[in-house]
């Protein structure tokens, strides 16, 4: 653990905790597309060291290591949802696929099928199978953060009027809503989830506990992600 010191400057922490951000953009690599570059992860996450080794105050108990651990992985995940890597004729089909399940599990009262979605949309299984492939790699997801895979990140409408009290209650009505969503998703597709946002599991690693290949994951990750649009409409229409 690293013990800080008053004396030590801020380039000195940078200087010594750089290893840390390539260690951090690398693991975050092996679960992103592959048109990400590992040098403007690195490059965000040194600007998130910087401003680590300025603001950390060691009486709050955390190492520096923790500290900027934190604020390195927040500065990647910020530049990965600013630049968007995804063409818009991918949005525009995830979203004709979003509406597809939600009318179809609006009329049937349970989980869309593969097969249903892609007949309302008139086309063949393989062409369905390869927008959820697309959709998987549109951004990041982040639970804690309220973001769903897709053209906007979903979050609770901004109000002036509101105060802080009242916009903490509506995001915390969001996290419900979106957390009961999940619990509701196909056990494959809710485990699929927990691998890859909780444990932190890439594909492979997933096929591999799954016994499925490493594309069907990269299928039931992107039906997971485009049933939950369907099914949070609320929140993320403007």
């Amino acid at each position: 653990m690293y013990v800080t010191n008053p004396d030590i400057e801020s380039d000195d922490l940078v200087t010594k905790h750089a290893a840390l951000v390539k260690r951090i953009a690398y693991h975050l690599m092996s679960r992103l597309p592959p048109s990400v570059q590992a040098d403007d992860l690195i490059q965000a996450g040194m600007i998130g060291l910087l401003e680590a080794s300025r603001n950390y105050d060691a009486s709050q108990g955390a190492s520096f290591e923790t500290y900027a651990g934190i604020r390195i992985r927040g500065a990647m995940l910020d530049e990965i949802r600013r630049t968007d890597w995804t063409p818009r004729s991918v949005h525009r089909k995830a979203r004709q696929v979003a509406e597809a399940v939600r009318e179809i599990e609006n009329q049937e009262g349970r989980d869309a099928r593969d097969v249903e979605v892609a007949a309302k949309l008139g086309m063949t299984l393989n062409e369905y199978h390869r927008i959820l492939q697309d959709a998987t790699g549109c951004r990041v997801f982040s639970i804690d953060d309220g973001g769903i895979n897709g053209e906007d990140h979903p979050q609770p409408p901004a109000d002036p009027r509101r105060n802080e009290p009242l916009d903490s209650l509506h995001t915390e009505d969001f996290k419900s809503a979106l957390a009961e969503s999940i619990s509701n998703l196909p056990e494959r597709e809710r485990l699929v989830m927990a691998m890859y946002y909780d444990e932190e599991l890439n594909l492979r690693e997933i096929g591999e506990v799954l016994g499925v290949s490493e594309s069907r994951v990269c299928q039931i990750h992107g039906q997971a992600l485009i049933r939950l649009r369907a099914r949070m409409t609320e929140w993320t229409s403007d």
